[in-house]
Formats: structure tokens, sequence, C-alpha cells
């Protein structure tokens, strides 16, 4: 967002329908993305939801605390010129995906993740047919391919606003099945976060937090929900993977 003006310069937000969808209008002209374009949203929903981050601003704009307006110009400035390369960055995590790469000791560890990670990997063999194999270790090990192609095939269905919010999703989390899980409700996205969390809760439990690190992790945390409210604000009530909103 660098390149906006810094100094709040509206009274009035509105929402409003426009050729495309929606759009936010600050004092009755339409907002552009920082590339110019018509910031126009599929929804109305996400539209208001941009609208309460532009009403929420005081005298001074603060791009940090508007995370679905910074998607959405994502979306609209990025992503959607670069759909097949995001789509190919994403599915790679399918093959080294974090759930499926397990501790060898100690046994209350080992135990931790397969609690946290096992049901996880059923509900991907329940949706794609093929189960994840899950692994000892670290060494790279490939995963059956049509799992892979069936995940692939998931991401392939997402517009570009739903990309961007999974983008988030699996490179904050690590994790391409918790992604997937997030789209299909499979649980809330706190206990979903809470998942890819395991290992370094772990060692947090183990060694004490690092001032820095939590920060880091608080930042992350708050990415992935912010990633996951801004996908199903796209969606026209309860929607599950394979419905588009253009």
């Amino acid at each position: 967002m660098s390149g906006w003006a810094r100094k709040r310069f509206w009274k009035e937000v509105a929402v409003c329908t426009v050729e495309g969808g929606y759009s936010v209008a600050l004092d009755g002209r339409a907002v552009r993305t920082p590339a110019k374009a018509p910031l126009v949203v599929p929804t109305r929903a996400l539209a208001q939801m941009l609208a309460e981050e532009w009403r929420a601003q005081g005298d001074t704009l603060q791009p940090e605390a508007m995370p679905a307006t910074r998607a959405a110009n994502a979306a609209i400035d990025k992503v959607r010129g670069q759909m097949g390369e995001v789509t190919e960055l994403l599915a790679a995590y399918g093959d080294s995906d974090l759930v499926c790469y397990r501790a060898e000791a100690p046994q209350a560890l080992v135990e931790r993740e397969a609690r946290a990670w096992d049901p996880l990997l059923d509900w991907a063999a329940h949706r794609y047919g093929h189960r994840p194999v899950a692994r000892v270790g670290v060494m790279h090990a490939p995963q059956p391919k049509p799992l892979l192609d069936s995940l692939q095939a998931d991401i392939e269905r997402l517009n570009s606003f739903e990309l961007t919010a999974f983008h988030d999703l699996v490179a904050m989390s690590g994790s391409l099945i918790i992604g997937l899980a997030v789209l299909d409700r499979y649980a809330g996205p706190a206990e979903l976060w809470q998942a890819s969390r395991i290992d370094e809760d772990w060692q947090i439990a183990q060694w004490g937090e690092d001032e820095e690190a939590a920060a880091l992790a608080e930042g992350r945390r708050a990415s992935f929900l912010n990633a996951a409210r801004f996908y199903f604000a796209l969606q026209p009530g309860v929607a599950r993977l394979g419905s588009s909103t253009g």
C-alpha cells in the first residue's frame, strides 16, 4: 500500500453496487487499488468488511490495520495476473506437508502430534480418496500422485480473491492440508491454527518463550485468522470447496 495518502481525507464511507460486484466509496468517490485499478470485490459482505476498515481509520491512515483491504488489493493487482504461478506454489506444499512429518521422540510430543494431525489425515483421505502418508523424521518422501493431483484441483477452483486468502492460510500454517481444512470448514480457524503450532508450542513449554519469536508468531496467527475471515466473506452462505464466487 505504498504511495497511499497518509492523512485521512474523507468523512463518509459507503458500500456501492458497481459493474462486476461491489465497491467502497469515500465521500462518493470509488476507492482504487495502489495500481489504480477499481477496487471491486465479488460480495457485499466483503465490501462491507473493507468499508469498516476505512471507517475505523483515525486522522492518519494505518494500512497495517486494514488486512482485508490489503488482501483485496493484492487479489486485484497481483494474484489475478499470476493465478497459475500462485497455484503451483501452494500445491507444492502438498508434497511436504507439515502434518505428514512426525517427531521420533519424545513420546509425549509424538502422541500430541498424532492427536492433532491424524484426524486431519483422516479428513483428507475421506475427501480426496487417498490418505496422506505420515512419516517419522524430516527426510522427504513423495506423496501419492493421485492425492497431489486432487489437492491441486481444489486449489485451481479458487478465484483470485479466494486464492489470495488461501495463500496466507497455507503460508502462515505451513500446511496445505490445514489450509484446505479451513476452506472446507472441517474445524474453526482458531483450532486449525493451533494444530499448526504443535511443535512450536511444545518447544515453548520445554524451554520458555522468546519475546521476538512470540511477536512473530502472533503476527502469523493474526494473518491466518484474517485470511479465514476474508475467505468466508467471499462465500454467499455456508459454502464448501468446489464453489466459486466469480
